[in-house]
């Protein structure tokens, strides 16, 4: 049987034969190691995603729907470029969705704010 060794610091491992790391510390700092490259880019997008949807879910829904505008958005910090997926109606009508809480332009820069059942 060969010598294993811990992927981090390069102890020798005791114990079961599938295992990779000497402790718990060992395996979280190997993973934020491998991970860091794009940790402040994902961080940073999903802090914005965070904000839009708090945003979104302050207003009280009626029938799982209510309208605001462009204006009152932005003023409470909320960001268009920033949601998960688009759902486009038969009729055309794309809805901007931040997780299950979503947007539909309307005329006049107002914004009806929906819920996914």
């Amino acid at each position: 049987m060969s010598d294993r060794t811990c992927l981090e610091c390069g102890d020798k491992l005791i114990g079961r034969i599938d295992q990779k790391y000497c402790s718990d510390h060992c395996r979280n700092a190997y993973n934020n190691r491998l991970n860091r490259d794009g940790k402040n880019l994902m961080r940073n997008i999903n802090n914005k995603l965070r904000k839009n949807y708090r945003i979104l879910d302050s207003y009280t829904l009626r029938d799982g729907k209510t309208k605001t505008t462009k204006m009152r958005l932005m003023d409470k910090g909320f960001d268009f470029e920033y949601f998960t997926n688009l759902y486009t109606t038969k009729k055309g009508s794309t809805y901007y969705f931040v997780y299950d809480l979503g947007y539909l332009p309307l005329d006049n820069d107002y914004y009806m704010i929906v819920k996914r059942e």
